[in-house]
């Protein structure tokens, strides 16, 4: 099967660092942080239930994966596209020997959440978004950062079709697990979902890192006024408005293990994208897929983000992928070389008007 990346760059990491030895119950324990934090008053006793351990060896083991940067934080994940921020990939074209000043520039956007150094000519990816009425919009402020950053070029990669985004590392799993299909789910919802200042207010309030408390909602509860079954009651209705997809354990990848992570990127035919999009997403070890519009010098339409303890873990994963669609002969795989910026969004906050006015006037 054909592939129009060769390069393999080292991977590395600016600021993760090596993977840390984990034990049975450290796995077993990163896992259900992962997938299975209820919206229960002690979340934390609901884990130790499933892991068959006492709830305060649960929370002194969160607090040493914290302080271990193993575990990057516990955090609520709010949806950015239901909250009507505009949103997209970015693949810029940027000089190959000088790319931290760039990079710089477009990290000091308080939108931009991801930012990596890719093995391509279009060599520097990042995710933006921007708020639903910032004065520059999302056009205006990609113009600004081109000129800011003198990239050569830019290619804007929106999400047409969304068929997965849920980053789970299976630490417990294996390279055949993680090369394995699973269920097919339909493509989630992309439109903006009505809310108000209350739901704001909750936003405010539980974004960012969740203690590490047998009681954890209850800082928050108070801080608005309502007591923490209704501060739950109301997070459990923002999940059904499709506002807060989940609250889970957010993770250093390299120091759990997983070194690796390659953007398979595939060229489909326009009339199977969407039989298509949902199989590939439903592989183990595939984190995030998307349908996304192509160019003249990029002609591929599904994303499939792979995530190994190797470039070759990642690369069976995408290879398995390969397997069941023999007929798809033009892929290619980007590898990472330099993660630049990694973070949560923090929403409704005054520093995306302030970038506007420092950087451009508005």
């Amino acid at each position: 099967m054909a592939s129009d990346v060769t390069a393999t760059p080292k991977l590395r990491s600016r600021n993760d660092g090596a993977a840390v030895p984990l034990s049975e119950t450290d796995r077993k324990l990163l896992n259900l942080m992962q997938g299975s934090f209820p919206l229960v008053p002690r979340p934390y006793a609901a884990v130790a239930a499933q892991a068959g351990l006492p709830e305060e060896q649960v929370l002194a083991d969160v607090q040493r994966l914290l302080a271990d940067r193993i575990i990057r934080q516990v955090t609520p994940i709010y949806d950015t596209r239901a909250l009507g921020y505009g949103s997209m990939l970015v693949a810029a074209k940027v000089d190959p020997q000088h790319p931290w000043g760039p990079a710089k520039i477009i990290n000091s956007h308080p939108g931009v959440s991801h930012n990596y150094l890719r093995n391509h000519e279009f060599n520097m990816w990042f995710t933006i978004a921007v708020e639903e009425d910032s004065r520059l919009g999302l056009q205006g402020t990609l113009d600004l950062l081109q000129e800011l950053t003198e990239a050569e070029s830019i290619r804007q990669l929106p999400t047409l079709q969304l068929f997965k985004i849920r980053m789970e590392l299976d630490v417990e799993g294996d390279t055949a697990s993680l090369s394995t299909p699973g269920v097919v789910e339909a493509p989630a919802e992309l439109e903006r979902q009505e809310y108000d200042d209350f739901d704001r207010a909750v936003i405010r309030a539980t974004q960012g890192d969740l203690p590490v408390i047998s009681e954890p909602w209850a800082p928050a509860a108070a801080k608005l006024g309502v007591s923490v079954e209704e501060l739950l009651a109301h997070l459990g209705q923002m999940q059904e408005r499709g506002l807060l997809r989940r609250v889970a354990a957010i993770l250093f990848h390299r120091r759990a293990g997983f070194s690796a992570n390659g953007m398979g990127v595939w060229q489909v035919p326009e009339d199977r994208i969407a039989e298509i999009g949902p199989r590939m997403a439903s592989f183990r070890g595939i984190s995030h897929c998307y349908q996304r519009p192509t160019y003249k010098d990029w002609p591929y339409q599904i994303f499939t983000m792979a995530h190994g303890r190797s470039k070759e873990e990642c690369d069976a994963i995408l290879d398995a992928i390969a397997a069941e669609f023999p007929d798809i002969q033009s892929r290619a795989t980007l590898y990472s070389s330099t993660e630049f910026k990694k973070i949560r969004l923090q929403y409704f906050t005054d520093e995306f008007r302030a970038w506007e006015r420092e950087h451009g006037g508005a």
